[in-house]
């Protein structure tokens, strides 16, 4: 029974790793990111149905992202930085599990604090 118990919890671990390498490859590969997000918010469409409704020539002159014509190529690298999407995705996917084995789990842009501090204070 013992040994049932740590074979099952040691498949814990393997499972855990898998469902986080698909939510990684899922994000990053969604429409509708957190830079795009920004853009949009820049540009004054902080709404999903501007963006869905938008012109597919904007998407065309404005390389990856469809909401980013007509701005500073500049301030789209900054938004990229301050994402880390400037970053291969296999680095961002290490930066992310060393921030959850520290249980860094980043700040929430709705309320403006640390996810770990939200979760305690509930």
């Amino acid at each position: 029974m013992l040994a049932y118990v740590l074979r099952r919890l040691l498949f814990v671990i393997p499972t855990l790793f898998g469902i986080m390498v698909l939510n990684f490859f899922i994000v990053q590969t969604a429409p509708g990111g957190p830079v795009e997000q920004a853009i949009a918010e820049l540009k004054g469409k902080g709404n999903v149905a501007a963006r869905i409704e938008g012109a597919r020539s904007d998407f065309a002159s404005a390389g990856s992202y469809r909401g980013a014509a007509g701005l500073d190529p500049a301030i789209i690298a900054e938004i990229r930085q301050t994402f880390g999407f400037d970053k291969p995705p296999l680095e961002r996917f290490g930066d992310m599990l060393a921030h959850y084995l520290r249980f860094d789990f980043g700040n929430s842009f709705f309320k403006g604090d640390t996810v770990v501090h939200l979760l305690w204070t509930r």
